[in-house]
């Protein structure tokens, strides 16, 4: 089915929503949720203050709505890498050059998330947890297919779940770069997807 064209009037609904988002991410980064008003972001995006409240009840409804877009543009990357038409390895190997290349490409967001994910409000995290929650359970299935393909294939040796061996690679990837984020001098970002497959491969590659 075609996708509706957008009107003009929506386009530009889109662009200042964008707009706020954008101007609402920099000052998170910059200062932490709980230190920036709907106030100081009207001003950094150049909008009245209630062109905000058009678009978002709060300042809680908009911090929402900028991680649930922010997660879906990751997720939709790392999905896309998984669907490419190669051997299961070569889609792991996609997948960490994808994951990397997003989240290096979107420190401000990460940084934001992971320094705010346990500070926002109860109902707030509670909501966008679940959202959140369900999002990555469907990455994991899909990483989950690609072993499972693996398996079937004889890629890979018969002895563990392939949902296990998803989030343990899943994992692994995000401990790196956990790593890399705390002390980038001593622990270098592995941007060459071999450093983590040698590390989970040994002792799965069948025979």
């Amino acid at each position: 089915m075609a996708q509706k064209k957008l009107s003009r009037r929506e386009k530009e609904k889109l662009r200042q929503r964008w707009d706020i988002l954008a101007a609402a991410l920099a000052l998170f980064a910059e200062k932490g949720y709980h230190n920036v008003s709907m106030r100081e972001i009207a001003d950094r995006s150049e909008f009245a203050v209630g062109t905000l409240y058009k678009f978002f009840q709060n300042k809680e409804d908009l911090y929402k709505a900028l991680v649930l877009e922010e997660c879906s543009k990751i997720e939709d990357t790392l999905v896309e890498a998984l669907e490419e038409p190669v051997d299961e390895l070569e889609k792991l190997r996609s997948y960490l050059r994808a994951k990397n290349k997003i989240l290096m490409g979107n420190l401000p967001f990460v940084r934001l998330f992971l320094a705010e994910s346990k500070g926002v409000g109860f109902n707030i995290k509670a909501d966008m947890d679940e959202s959140l929650q369900k999002r990555y359970f469907v990455l994991l299935g899909r990483l989950a297919a690609v072993f499972e393909s693996g398996i079937k294939n004889k890629r890979f040796a018969r002895n563990v779940d392939p949902y296990y061996l998803a989030v343990a690679f899943d994992n692994i990837s995000d401990a790196f770069f956990q790593l890399w984020l705390v002390d980038p001098e001593r622990h270098p970002n592995p941007e060459d997807p071999e450093i983590t497959m040698d590390i989970f491969f040994k002792g799965h590659l069948a025979k």
